[in-house]
């Protein structure tokens, strides 16, 4: 089968390759897909460069430890392990598996969900990290009806699904994007925008009870002065001093006053909430934006591009060859 290998770090048009490699077999526990469409994350850029982040935390001290790039997938399922009772051959799923970006991946039974029959394999592709992601930072910040919510960095991936999701639990949704993405934040949802180019939401005067940041662009005392009395403020990646200032000032601020800030690290994926995303996804209630689309044999060219740090929504790859029948 045809995968996207890395077995060095490096810029993305130096190391990765599409090779031809051995057909995975699916242990017990795991659903073997045939893939149909991935997408990119951020997170995959660090693994490829090789930053000492990414190799501090177990990418692989010299060279990558996994030698198939890729996480998030859609397709079919082609076989099951031994011991999977909730897919069989035949299915469509979506969800995470290491070395999506290929013709077939292995995934834990428990990190997939069945895709809902009116979503195309790209749309449930750009789902399940950056979806998953945004959830778990609106629960961490306990999200209810009635809130008003500031999504920060509502243009990218994460935020935009955040956006989406916090009008899904009823509240009054307050979007930081640039200029060029005012726009797409109105049609998501968003009950306001701010342009933050023109205005800087931690010094107009107003409150909000729940801060998600999507990006690492501000201070955690620049969100604390945003935050009402007993707000929360969650803290989704960014830059390593935006890391440390939530890890260690962030609780510092939490300690000493009614309102609370916190860093949230990865999501976590799982079955309950694939499925939780997959209910509103088949509703309409969310939808990704997808920025590009890209062959599997044009990865380099979609990974460059998202390095360039202008994605406005996903960036998705699609396999050609089982995109066929």
């Amino acid at each position: 089968m045809k995968a996207i290998v890395i077995t060095k770090y490096g810029q993305p048009s130096d190391v990765l390759q599409v090779k031809e490699v051995a057909k995975p077999t699916p242990a017990d526990n795991q659903v073997l897909v045939r893939v149909r469409a991935g997408s990119l994350n951020v997170a995959d850029l660090a693994p490829i460069r090789g930053v000492f982040l990414a190799r501090l935390f177990g990418t692989g001290w010299l060279k990558p430890k996994r030698e198939i790039l890729g996480t998030d997938l859609a397709g079919q399922v082609e076989g099951v392990g031994k011991n999977v009772t909730r897919f069989k051959p035949g299915d469509d799923v979506f969800g995470t598996a290491p070395g999506s970006f290929a013709e077939y991946a292995c995934a834990a039974e428990d990190r997939l969900a069945l895709k809902p029959a009116n979503v195309t394999f790209g749309d449930a592709a750009a789902v399940p990290i950056a979806g998953v992601s945004a959830l778990q930072g609106l629960r961490k910040g306990k999200i209810g009806p009635g809130q008003k919510v500031l999504i920060h960095g509502a243009s990218g991936a994460v935020g935009t699904f955040a956006v989406q999701l916090a009008k899904s639990f009823v509240t009054e949704v307050t979007a930081v994007c640039s200029t060029r993405n005012l726009e797409n934040a109105r049609l998501l949802g968003a009950n306001h925008v701010i342009d933050y180019t023109q205005e800087d939401f931690a010094k107009n005067g107003k409150t909000y009870d729940l801060i998600l940041a999507a990006n690492g662009h501000r201070s955690v005392l620049a969100y604390r002065n945003a935050l009402s009395p007993n707000g929360i403020c969650v803290v989704l990646g960014g830059s390593i001093p935006q890391i440390f200032q939530a890890l260690l000032l962030g609780r510092f601020i939490s300690k000493t006053g009614g309102r609370t800030i916190g860093f949230m690290g990865i999501a976590s994926i799982n079955q309950k909430d694939l499925d939780f995303l997959k209910e509103l996804l088949a509703a309409g209630k969310i939808k990704p934006l997808i920025e590009r689309s890209y062959p599997l044999s044009q990865t380099v060219e979609s990974v460059e591009y998202l390095a360039e740090g202008h994605a406005r929504a996903k960036v998705v790859i699609t396999l050609e060859s089982n995109n066929k029948t």
